[in-house]
């Protein structure tokens, strides 16, 4: 009996290794050539999860059915990776040369109040008071009253929807000479640009609000979803990132400066969009110095990451933090970089 048992749990072993392992080329396949392949890619961190389990299942027998999972693990050490770290960076001394970046999806301030709270604009505000980051980039920004960012003597800020009321932004505390909006067509996300000289040095910073899938984080919500509705969806966001990272990367390579890109890519590190902008000569900040779950969207099923500070090779990357503060559907995450 516990053979049989066995046997049918090695079928499914096989499925979810040879599905983990087809995951492996997402980065590479095109959304527009395979719309309902590169879905997988935000099933990875279950994959990833449920081979491990299998991994131990078959330890404790001390059965050799272990060396599928473990070679399919191993393969894919640099996905493993993405999802959880065991070892980081950390920098309490302030190091010469050296600034720090927040990115934040702040989802309107709480403006319609998804969370049970009053007072979502000062608990941000005082959370970017107390970090102090050199460069602070919003998304999904609104201009509340009561929020209060005076710190920043510089600041860009771009509406690109229908009603003008949500933004990105761009706030930083060394100048800004120059900067310009992508301007995506009919679609209320976009990305922003702005040239900051820092330190004598000039950089570009991107601010990226991709195409959003409007799923919702909650599981009682998304269970009762059209599944065929809601994959095709899925399937329409994931085309229209591709065309709006193509215009991205168009925008890095021609750019004077060294390059940083930062915000929410509505995707995770898994999928063609993020390796497309990684493969620009971009180090993930969290890869080289995160620790723990990347986790930054509020999603109950497993952990998600889909904001991102990458930044230009040519920096060194002191140390990467999250902060589990529950004042949107994303958590801010942050870096120090040394120029």
């Amino acid at each position: 009996m516990r053979a049989l048992i066995n046997r049918i749990i090695f079928v499914i072993n096989s499925i979810a290794a040879f599905a983990l392992l087809l995951s492996y080329l997402l980065p590479y396949v095109s959304p527009k050539m395979f719309p309902f392949l590169s879905v997988l890619s935000l099933a990875v961190p279950i994959l990833i999860v449920i081979n491990i389990l299998f991994l131990l299942y078959w330890a404790i027998q001390l059965n050799k059915k272990l060396i599928l999972s473990l070679v399919i693990l191993v393969l894919g050490i640099s996905h493993v990776s993405s999802l959880y770290k065991l070892k980081g960076k950390s920098s309490d001394d302030v190091v010469e040369n050296s600034i720090s970046l927040l990115s934040y999806n702040v989802r309107s301030f709480n403006r319609f109040e998804w969370i049970n709270s009053k007072s979502i604009p000062q608990d941000i505000s005082k959370l970017i008071r107390e970090q102090q980051p050199d460069i602070f980039c919003a998304q999904e920004y609104y201009n509340n009253p009561e929020t209060n960012f005076n710190h920043y003597p510089y600041k860009y800020e771009n509406f690109n929807n229908d009603n003008g009321e949500l933004a990105l932004v761009v706030f930083s505390k060394f100048p800004i000479i120059n900067k310009g909006s992508l301007q995506f067509k009919e679609t209320a996300n976009n990305i922003i640009f702005a040239d900051i000289v820092i330190k004598g040095d000039t950089v570009r910073v991107f601010n990226v609000h991709l195409q959003s899938h409007k799923i919702s984080s909650a599981t009682n919500q998304f269970s009762k979803a059209d599944s065929q509705k809601l994959l095709s969806r899925v399937q329409v966001s994931f085309e229209k990132q591709q065309e709006q990272i193509e215009i991205l990367t168009d925008h890095i390579k021609k750019s004077p400066y060294k390059n940083i890109v930062m915000g929410d890519f509505n995707n995770t590190a898994y999928s063609y969009v993020y390796n497309q902008v990684k493969s620009e000569g971009l180090l993930d900040t969290f890869k080289e110095a995160g620790r723990g779950f990347g986790k930054t969207f509020e999603f109950d099923l497993f952990p998600v990451r889909i904001d991102f500070i990458l930044v230009a090779e040519d920096f060194e990357i002191l140390e990467f933090k999250t902060f589990y503060k529950r004042f949107s559907d994303h958590y801010p995450i942050s870096t120090r970089i040394k120029l």
